[in-house]
Parts: C-alpha cells; sequence; structure tokens
C-alpha cells in the first residue's frame, strides 16, 4: 500500500491549487481516503474524505466551501481541488486511508498516509 502526495506550492491568497493523492499497491476505490493539513506546531486536522461508496464529508468548516474532494478510479487517485485560498490554509497537506469503507475525522485511525505536500498561501 503506498500513497503520494502531490502538487502543493506557493500561491497568491484567493489563488487555487488541485492535490493528488495517487494509490499504488491497492484499489483506493475500495477504500476511505481522507485529506488532512499540519500546520507548524499543531496537530494534523481533518479536512474532507470520501468513502468507499463516493459519499463525502467535510470535516473543516472553513473550508466546506472552497475546497472539493474527488477520485478518479481510472487512474486510482483521489483529488482536493483547493479554492479561494487564503494564508490560513498555509501548511503541510497529507492524505491517508482508514484500510475500511468508511472516513474518519481521527488521524490514529488511518493506516497508511502519503508523505505529505506543502502548501504555502502568501503574498
Amino acid at each position: 500500500v503506498q500513497l503520494q502526495a502531490s502538487g502543493g506550492g506557493l500561491v497568491q491568497p484567493g489563488g487555487s491549487l488541485r492535490l493528488s493523492c495517487a494509490a499504488s499497491g491497492f484499489p483506493s476505490s475500495y477504500y476511505a481516503i481522507g485529506w488532512f493539513r499540519q500546520a507548524p506546531g499543531k496537530g494534523r486536522e481533518a479536512m474532507s474524505c470520501i468513502t468507499a461508496s463516493n459519499d463525502i464529508i467535510h470535516y473543516e468548516e472553513s473550508a466546506k466551501d472552497r475546497f472539493t474532494i474527488s477520485r478518479d478510479n481510472s487512474k486510482n487517485t483521489v483529488y482536493l481541488q483547493m479554492n479561494s485560498l487564503k494564508p490560513e490554509d498555509t501548511a503541510k497537506y497529507y492524505c491517508g486511508t482508514t484500510g475500511g469503507t468508511l472516513c474518519s475525522r481521527y488521524a490514529d485511525e488511518y493506516t497508511d498516509w502519503g508523505q505529505g505536500t506543502l502548501v504555502t498561501v502568501s503574498s
């Protein structure tokens, strides 16, 4: 099981980024995949998750109307489209799987993680 997160970078406030979480070694369509972020000095915070049946759960209220999670099963990849980015969105973003079909907002219930991709929102 391997997850590879990518797509981070430096963006100005109000800009957009699309993060990708490419899975290998397992069919990600059968599992819940979640996106978390971790700012310096803070814990890992749940953002959004997509279940195996493609139900979407938003955990972070401030991002609910700006971030969209989706999956492309043909590419074994889950995406996080982030629009209207704010400086407070600056963090390292991680994707992970619970190893089951359902999502969780708790990082310790995820069994495997990608290495993270850094998002910096600054002018």
